[in-house]
């Protein structure tokens, strides 16, 4: 099917991100509220060279571009239907600013060393083996370590970084600790740590490192980020944070 120029094929439609920017996404490549929160979080700044890891449909990318954040953003990604659907998306935004390659995060010698200002990921939140694992490819990667590792994340960060560049990721809180030993053991020492509660009262579902490529030590823990008021409507963090995806605000 023909849709606003580009071929979309079974089971895919295109999200409109606001401010012109349209993604396209399918039920296997999609995106969640922790991939907004990820890309709010490690927001760069306009002359940033950015890196996104596992990059699925792109969302992030694609967030960055809307609000003219990059100056450029390459998107890893290994799936291929993942790819195609970035590819698409590139073609319907005219989007030259990113560059989409279909390929593994631990192969970093595709890149020269130290490229980046920043690198981020909303990486599997499940070690390999561990709970139910989905019954699809394409969710079994997303959500399980079975194509990278925590660890294989922070070397190939600490490879295409800077000195003093930025990696950003989103983990269970039950797993922070994993994240920060991966930085320090690749020289990429933890600067920033966010807890996100759904509520106030309840506890944290997610937690936001950020780390600096050969940085001193010294951790900043900041206030949490709370996604819902008491009544079920959303947080004025979390409202300003959805509504630049829905309006292409600023």
């Amino acid at each position: 099917m023909l849709t606003d120029g580009v071929n979309l094929y079974d089971g895919e439609h295109i999200e409109n991100l606001g401010g012109s920017v349209k993604l396209i996404v399918s039920k296997q490549h999609t995106f969640g509220t922790d991939a907004l929160i990820l890309a709010s979080f490690a927001m760069p700044s306009p002359k940033t060279v950015a890196c996104d890891f596992g990059s699925g449909c792109g969302i992030i990318p694609f967030l960055w571009l809307r609000d003219s954040k990059c100056s450029a953003v390459t998107a890893v990604e290994i799936q291929e239907q993942a790819c195609s659907q970035m590819l698409r998306s590139k073609e319907l935004n005219g989007a030259d600013k990113i560059t989409v390659i279909n390929g593994d995060l631990k192969n970093t010698d595709v890149f020269k060393a130290g490229s980046f200002d920043l690198v981020t990921m909303n990486p599997p939140y499940k070690i390999a083996g561990g709970g139910i694992k989905s019954s699809d490819e394409s969710a079994l990667i997303a959500r399980h370590e079975t194509a990278c590792t925590i660890d294989d994340i922070a070397k190939s960060a600490s490879v295409l970084l800077r000195f003093g560049g930025r990696l950003c990721v989103c983990q269970r809180p039950e797993r922070v600790f994993d994240v920060m030993l991966a930085m320090r053991r690749y020289s990429v020492e933890p600067k920033r740590l966010r807890f996100v509660s759904k509520r106030g009262d309840t506890q944290p579902w997610l937690v936001l490192v950020e780390g600096r490529r050969g940085s001193k030590n010294g951790l900043k823990v900041e206030k949490p980020l709370v996604v819902m008021n008491g009544d079920g409507s959303l947080s004025d963090e979390m409202l300003e944070i959805t509504e630049k995806y829905r309006t292409g605000g600023n």
